[in-house]
């Protein structure tokens, strides 16, 4: 064959990989990556990551038998490789577009898909689970999972590895350092060593010096045991991994296929217990501008594939994440006591931003949120204000600790928790859906929620000034909706809301960025003869009870709108009116909240308007408790 002939035209399957020589499988790696390039180019999206793993991914589909073996990819935004190699590299560049392939592995979308995974660290733990089943069935299939070296910074993970290292299951780990240069130098040596470790005959030759030392005395076995620990994780490393009961292999060069193959077939024909193979990758591997990118083109919108200049839709607005940092910055510009804490994203947070102004005051605990969650609270204890800045969907992750660590002793920390609502192409495991529902549930929790960026500026001086317990503030993805900025927040009355728009048949209360459409719907109520107030609750809780009576009271429907799962905002205003026996009369209540459902992927207003929470969506909302199409006769004055 031709060495121009294009190979990765002739796979449709890893099977069709693997009927390929190995010395054909550099070229497959070189057309991987350019096809992976040009596809993010025009959907956006995770590129440094699925480049830094090209040669991996060829070599792992290659050497073993997917989909009966199990591939799991930790976190997932590096599985774009993957998803052109396993039969979907003719939907890729449908990558997180409505309709489309997911920007994660997803069970739903394939059997090259075992676990489902957007957020970090869970795969071993995943892996451990699968093999574990395989043994009970009698089977024989392998379970490989690869996590990055950040992925190895959260505990979960280390938890999966103690209890796998404890059982011995037949576990591969494929450890990806591509950031934090945890290994020594590569080369040569270290790859000659890996064979030799990972090959039958040192691992027959040891199991044979093993039984032997054990017919020692014990202080001599003890001895032996550990002198071959020392030597081998002298020359390779992997000391920490071999406490936790897997057997080390590495490091070895991720890119060199010449490296990686006969490793990965030696562990693979071998029937030891747990193994981790320690493999040095470089994020955005093969593309110039990733390369020299200080995030290596983690996350990218579309972009030129020649130059690397990417597509910034223009805005004449500010986003949210960067309100919120420089909202932060001039507060702590007047407060030496406010702190920062990220657990990993300090971009995504804004937090670098604030890292460049107090670089003592900026902590950056990994991929860690339980940690981050009780660390601010030791932090808040000793009369500090620290700001934990974490994702909506990630703070999840560290629920536990908000609840015994900071709710029940009433410690004023501070959550900003960006990417509330929605989320676009980031889809269902990244939408900021519940964190209303699991912190109002809370005593004495103080929750709020931002309706344009100026309110957020007010809502980060609130927190400041907040010291008397616990208190979160909510706010989306995306930019701003153009509002005049104050110089410096104003410190909100806590528990009190604000009437928008005044009328007298119809009340609109909206908690956060839905603001703006219930204006709109305020203006086609008004084309129908409905007069309409609209109200911005500021505050799930404690929510304002005076202004919720008034409400109710002054009008004939009363409609809350919020980003949020059942169980939120909405919950809290029901029981009010429940309480109060505001529902016992004429008043007609409906409460609007995202659908019961996880929505898939898809443009942002596309998704709120499949969630009714645009003006449409509220308009018809009204109309329903009506009960007839906007007959005016049918409200009271």
């Amino acid at each position: 064959m031709a060495a121009d002939t294009p190979l990765l035209d002739m796979i449709v399957t890893p099977e069709d990989l693997r009927r390929l020589d190995q010395s054909q499988l550099r070229q497959v790696a070189d057309e991987l990556r350019a096809e992976t390039i040009d596809a993010v180019s025009v959907t956006g999206g995770h590129l440094g990551a699925g480049l830094g793993v090209v040669e991996l991914t060829v070599a792992l589909h290659h050497v073993f038998d997917t989909p009966h073996d199990r591939l799991i990819w930790d976190v997932g935004h590096q599985a774009y490789p993957h998803k052109i190699l396993t039969g979907r590299r003719d939907r890729i560049r449908t990558l997180r577009q409505g309709g489309g392939l997911s920007g994660f592995t997803k069970r739903s979308e394939s059997e090259y898909d075992p676990f489902g995974a957007a957020h970090s660290s869970t795969s071993i733990s995943a892996g451990l689970g699968m093999a574990v089943a395989r043994d009970l069935a009698g089977g024989n299939n392998h379970v490989i999972a690869v996590i990055g070296d950040g992925a190895m910074s959260a505990g979960m993970a280390y938890e999966a590895m103690n209890n796998a290292g404890a059982m011995h299951s037949r576990l591969i780990v494929i450890l990806n350092d591509n950031d934090m240069s945890i290994a020594p130098p590569v080369g040569a040596m270290s790859a000659y060593l890996a064979r030799l470790v990972s090959g039958r005959t040192y691992r027959s030759l040891r199991e044979v010096a093993k039984q032997l030392a054990q017919r020692l005395p014990k202080f001599f076995y003890d001895k032996a045991r550990k002198t071959e620990e020392f030597g081998r994780g002298f020359w390779t490393g992997g000391t920490l991994f071999e406490e936790l009961g897997f057997y080390y292999v590495g490091p070895i060069d991720g890119h060199n296929l010449d490296h990686l193959l006969p490793v990965l077939r030696n562990v693979r024909d071998s029937d030891t217990g747990p193994v981790l193979i320690h493999v040095v990758t470089q994020k955005g591997k093969g593309y110039a501008p990733a390369e020299a990118s200080a995030d290596k083109y983690h996350g990218v919108v579309k972009f030129d594939v020649i130059t690397g200049k990417q597509a910034k839709p223009p805005s004449n607005a500010p986003s949210y994440t960067k309100v919120f940092a420089q909202s932060l910055i001039r507060e702590a510009e007047r407060d030496d006591k406010v702190v920062a804490i990220t657990a990993a994203m300090p971009s995504g947070t804004g937090l670098d931003l604030f890292g460049e102004a107090f670089p003592q005051r900026t902590f950056d605990v990994g991929i860690a949120e339980q940690h981050a969650v009780t660390f601010a609270a030791g932090l808040a204890t000793e009369g500090y204000r620290p700001f934990c800045a974490i994702y909506s969907t990630f703070l999840q992750r560290g629920y536990d600790q908000l609840v015994h660590d900071v709710a029940i002793q009433n410690l004023p920390v501070r959550f900003a928790m960006d990417r509330a609502g929605l989320v676009g192409a980031d889809g269902p495991t990244h939408a900021g859906a519940f964190d209303l529902a699991y912190l109002c549930c809370l005593p004495n929790m103080v929750v709020m929620a931002a309706a344009d960026e100026a309110e957020l500026c007010h809502m980060v001086a609130t927190a400041v000034a907040h010291d008397s317990g616990p208190i979160a503030f909510r706010y989306p993805r995306g930019e701003g909706v153009g509002v005049e900025m104050p110089e410096r927040g104003e410190i909100l009355p806590i528990g009190k809301g604000r009437i928008i728009r005044k009328g007298s048949q119809i009340a609109l209360l909206s908690l956060g960025t839905r603001l703006q459409e219930a204006l709109l719907a305020a203006d086609e109520l008004e084309k129908l003869g409905l007069s309409t107030t609209v109200a911005d609750a500021r505050f799930a809780k404690p929510i304002d009870t005076a202004l919720v009576r008034d409400l109710a009271q002054g009008h004939a429907v009363l409609v809350t709108i919020e980003e949020g799962s059942v169980g939120g905002f909405g919950a809290q205003v029901v029981q009010f009116l429940s309480d109060e026996g505001l529902l016992d009369g004429a008043l007609r209540f409906r409460s609007m909240v995202l659908p019961d459902c996880y929505q898939d992927h898809d443009k942002p207003e596309k998704m709120y308007a499949e969630a009714g929470l645009d003006a449409k969506g509220i308009v018809a909302k009204v109309r329903e408790a009506l009960g007839q199409a906007g007959a005016s006769t049918a409200v009271r004055a």
